[in-house]
């Protein structure tokens, strides 16, 4: 048994018994046309499923016998496709397992690990499951803490003891990173407004492999992110909500070792009301997670911290921004010249992750003219013609030309169907790009149309910031 140190609230152990003591339930994840394969465990509960034969769908808690816990949190996926469904089922029934061992007042739970045949990675997303559903957003920490779970420990136990610690340092790593996008993007317009944003970050990478720097400074965003300041300049005039841009930086030890390097765009609007083009007719609401694409970097860089990576040196930046309304915010028709030099004409302020990301993309190019093997990235909330393409719970990834040669779409499609985070592949095409032609005379670049993108044919595709630097 080995108490893994983290940065939780209770305790992890690792487990090599099944029937070790100390645990008050044990949490089971059983796939319907899948054998338990702990012969022990087949046993103290072969009788129950033949007794309830709801326990086929849905989760339930019976006494074990022979075993010291005394009684099993039983978690079943119910009936699942052998065409379509994928191992999403599994995390979402672990989500949905452990919370009911929380309601039923489990404090130590020993979670059950199994290999599936057809997820090779389901353990892992198991137990990526376990911690979210463990998992307490950020304001409810601090501001209720009476409200956090009351486990004491958790313990995970796999068959396999060779593979027991990879797999658990492997899962707290990637949810650590998981943690830290949540915080951000799921903490409210005024929790993570940008100067809270930077608080939070300097505070996470403190003492850290990763350098942090902040461009706060009026003058100089207004210099060299001139479409990032237009769209600051409403939220500019309210101290608390005044926008930031975050860098942060991995440089392997030796630097001799490094074989690529990963440039990472994150559009970080901390609430978006659409500007002077207001969303209107109940739209708005929600658009404080307009923010998750820079969680998303910001997570990925303390996933990078925790690894240490000797080949490839990352450098990230957050675009972090309210999008206000007011006497001072952009409006359409203004002609703006971007950091890159191209004459841009606003079409919609409702338009702005571009805008606030463009800029920040412009000096990661100039950047990747100099560094080994660039790729460039650009994380971002997409759009409402994204979700109406592709449905809820799903990333689109889109490949330029260099990145459809090295076939990144693809392999991220794989990683993520592999990981229960699907994406789905869409292609950049001519006319998306024919699209953002300026059409006034002496413009570079059109930002959009005066349509929403929900409203605009191949609206995700023509919302891309290659169109702009």
């Amino acid at each position: 048994m080995a108490n893994i140190k983290s940065k939780y609230s209770f305790e992890i152990y690792e487990e090599h018994d099944i029937d070790c003591k100390g645990y008050d339930a044990i949490v089971f994840v059983s796939l319907n046309d899948h054998e338990i394969r702990n012969e022990k465990l087949r046993k103290s509960t072969s009788e129950y499923l033949k007794l309830d034969p709801t326990l086929k769908s849905e989760i339930g808690i019976f006494p074990l016998t022979g075993f010291t816990t005394e009684r099993l949190v039983y978690a079943p996926t119910g009936p699942l496709d052998v065409d379509y469904d994928d191992v999403r089922s599994l995390k979402e029934t672990a989500v949905k397992g452990i919370q009911r061992a929380l309601k039923a007042g489990v404090k130590r739970p020993l979670v059950t690990l199994e290999e599936h045949a057809k997820f090779p990675k389901s353990e892992l997303v198991i137990l990526l499951g376990i911690l979210e559903g463990l998992y307490v957003p950020i304001q409810v920490r601090e501001l209720a803490p009476e409200n956090l779970p009351t486990i004491e420990k958790l313990g995970i136990y796999t068959s396999n003891k060779d593979k027991t610690s990879s797999l658990v340092q492997q899962a707290l790593t990637l949810d650590r990173g998981l943690c830290v996008a949540r915080d951000i993007g799921w903490g409210d317009p005024e929790r993570m407004a940008p100067p809270k944003v930077q608080e939070y970050v300097q505070n996470i990478f403190s003492n850290s492999s990763i350098k942090f720097d902040v461009i706060s400074d009026i003058n100089v965003l207004t210099k060299e992110y001139p479409l990032f300041e237009a769209v600051n300049r409403a939220a500019s005039v309210v101290e608390r909500h005044c926008g930031r841009i975050i860098y942060l930086e991995y440089n392997p030890p030796d630097p001799s070792t490094v074989k690529e390097t990963v440039f990472l765009v994150g559009k970080g609007v901390t609430y978006d009301t659409g500007g002077a083009d207001v969303k209107a007719g109940g739209i708005m609401a929600g658009m404080s997670r307009d923010k998750c694409g820079a969680a998303a970097v910001a997570g990925f860089m303390q996933i990078v911290d925790l690894l240490k990576p000797d080949h490839v040196r990352v450098v990230a930046g957050m675009s972090m921004v309210r999008n206000s309304i007011g006497s001072n915010c952009y409006v359409a028709d203004e002609l703006i010249k971007a950091r890159s030099g191209a004459l841009v004409r606003i079409g919609n302020t409702d338009a702005e992750g571009r805008m606030v990301m463009a800029d920040v993309l412009c000096r990661m190019k100039e950047l990747a003219l100099d560094a080994i093997n660039p790729h460039l990235f650009t994380v971002a909330t997409l759009t409402g013609h994204a979700f109406l393409t592709v449905g809820p719970g799903y990333s689109i990834v889109m490949d330029n030309g260099p990145a459809k040669c090295a076939g990144t779409s693809r392999r991220l499609y794989d990683a993520g169907e592999a990981l229960g985070d699907p994406f789905e592949i869409s292609t950049i095409r001519r006319e998306d790009l024919q699209f953002h032609r300026g059409v006034a005379r002496g413009d570079d670049v059109m930002q959009c149309n005066n349509n929403p993108s929900s409203r605009t044919p191949r609206g995700h595709q023509g919302n891309t910031t290659s169109a702009i630097p």
